[in-house]
């Protein structure tokens, strides 16, 4: 799959290391989650690959070419921060600024409006907005320029339930058209929901860059019930599929070693005389994945 951006040891310094030698690619098409807590990095890195801030080492090409000017940045939209809309003025009157700057046509602007559902509301002032209206309206002003990669830096940050909805549908929409996107989020939920990528910034250093689903190594593991609990444990021990079976909150739950569909378990488990009332396959959360890498870099 072609490559959007390429990323090698990459490292910013200020008096302390904010960025360490970080690496990792971006393939066209899918949405990509920088995850990590406030002053992991994301952020720096976001304004080096953009060049308002210069690294102290490494190298990043966009599209194949090092660095990034003044054509690539034509391909990109990026929000890093609250665009300064004028309060009084319509965001029609808002984007139709924006469009004339980066030379784009009006006709675009009822496009973007309609992709982030603020085109009922493209008359009314910017200072009548909510926060999540505001937000979104920032998603439009980054689409004018039908950009190949979107850039966003906590985009859900201080919104309510319905606002992280709604941003979260909008990307999951964009996506969908085949824009690359890169998020930066510290919440787990939201990169475990709108992204395909993920990589994983601790103290400014990469521990983890890859898909969403490879990041654990481990199958899941199916939850079960049944009348005898003792006999269905034995059971499952007996299968060595399992690299343990414990009981909780009144379920087993057997961890997958080698895989198995709940269909084959069930059909295993009836042939010893068991018979479920209870049988789901689940895998990991996120949450869970990234504890577990954090445990095992710590260790």
């Amino acid at each position: 799959m072609e490559k959007i951006l390429e990323v090698k040891n990459l490292t910013k310094k200020f008096k302390h290391i904010a960025v360490n030698n970080i690496s990792f690619d971006v393939e066209k098409g899918n949405v990509y989650g920088l995850l990590g807590p406030n002053g992991s990095g994301k952020s720096t890195t976001f304004g080096m690959l953009l060049s308002t801030i210069n690294p102290t080492s490494g190298s990043w090409k966009w599209f194949g070419k090092e660095g990034t000017d003044t054509d690539t940045l034509k391909k990109i939209g990026a929000i890093i921060e609250q665009p300064n809309f004028y309060p009084y003025l319509s965001a029609e009157k808002n984007l139709e600024i924006v469009a004339t700057i980066k030379g784009v046509s009006y006709k675009r602007i009822d496009e973007v409006l309609e992709t982030v559902n603020l085109l009922a509301r493209k008359k009314d002032a910017f200072k009548t907005y909510s926060l999540g209206m505001k937000q979104r309206l920032s998603i439009a002003s980054a689409l004018l320029a039908n950009p190949q990669v979107l850039i966003l830096d906590e985009p859900t940050n201080g919104l309510d339930p319905e606002g992280i909805i709604q941003i979260r549908d909008i990307i999951n929409s964009i996506a969908s058209s085949g824009t690359t996107i890169i998020v930066a989020s510290h919440l787990l939920d939201e990169i475990e929901k709108i992204c395909s990528h993920v990589i994983v910034l601790k103290q400014g250093t990469a521990i983890y860059s890859g898909s969403v689903d490879a990041m654990s190594n481990t199958k899941g593991f199916f939850e079960l019930k049944s009348e005898n609990t003792e006999i269905l444990i034995s059971a499952l021990n007996q299968l060595n599929i399992f690299s343990s079976v414990k009981e909780k909150d009144q379920l087993i739950v057997a961890q997958i070693s080698e895989d198995i569909s709940a269909s084959e378990l069930n059909r295993k488990l009836f042939e010893k005389g068991i018979s479920l009332s209870h049988l789901q396959k689940k895998k990991e959360s996120l949450e869970t994945q990234f504890l577990e890498l954090v445990k095992q870099t710590n260790s």
